[in-house]
């Protein structure tokens, strides 16, 4: 159990890197639409086209990555939608069971899911230099590695989340439950 608690530790450091590495994004997209924005107000006084498609695509695709590797942060801070309702009426015993069940079941299952058939997708993509129907678009296949990409990782911290709630369940001094639906 030790070994899988320092692998935890690892995955978790790693979806920290990724949840700063998107922060830092979003301040980014959110530079690109004002640029946007702007160049098109600024460009419409002048009888200009300041911004283009690319613009607007980039918008997209940084919004696109923030999703998909979003989703690995938030598993991390156990901040994920949940039915509190029902939720906030059971045990910390309890609560750790079900996520065991929820990860097991479903999580990892959907997450190999997505990995294995999006690879086709991928490669696909990769084989015709798929580009944006757009005039002035982005290529679209690099956007497109990124959804096996987010699968894997969020299937890495779907495991560390799962050894984590079986070390707390089996008595290891584990740190859970944490984050904003947690006790400690």
């Amino acid at each position: 159990m030790a070994f899988l608690l320092r692998l935890s530790r690892w995955i978790d450091a790693l979806s920290d890197a990724l949840g700063r590495v998107l922060a830092w994004l979003v301040v980014v997209l959110v530079l690109t639409g004002v640029i946007n924005v702007v160049a098109r107000f600024a460009g419409a006084q002048f009888g200009l086209a300041l911004a283009g498609n690319g613009m607007l695509e980039l918008q997209s695709l940084l919004f696109n990555l923030l999703i998909l590797l979003g989703a690995v942060w938030v598993l991390r801070l156990d901040a994920h939608l949940r039915v509190d309702v029902l939720q906030s009426r059971w045990s910390p015993r309890c609560k750790a069971w079900i996520d065991i069940f929820g990860i097991t079941l479903l999580l990892l299952p959907f997450c190999t899911f997505m990995v294995l058939y999006s690879l086709d997708f991928v490669i696909r993509s990769w084989l015709h230099l798929e580009l944006s129907a757009n005039p002035g678009g982005l290529p679209r296949y690099p956007v497109k590695s990124l959804i096996p990409f987010a699968f894997l990782l969020l299937f890495l911290q779907g495991g560390s989340e799962l050894i984590k709630r079986i070390a707390w369940i089996r008595g290891y001094a584990v740190a859970w439950p944490v984050g904003p639906r947690g006790g400690a």
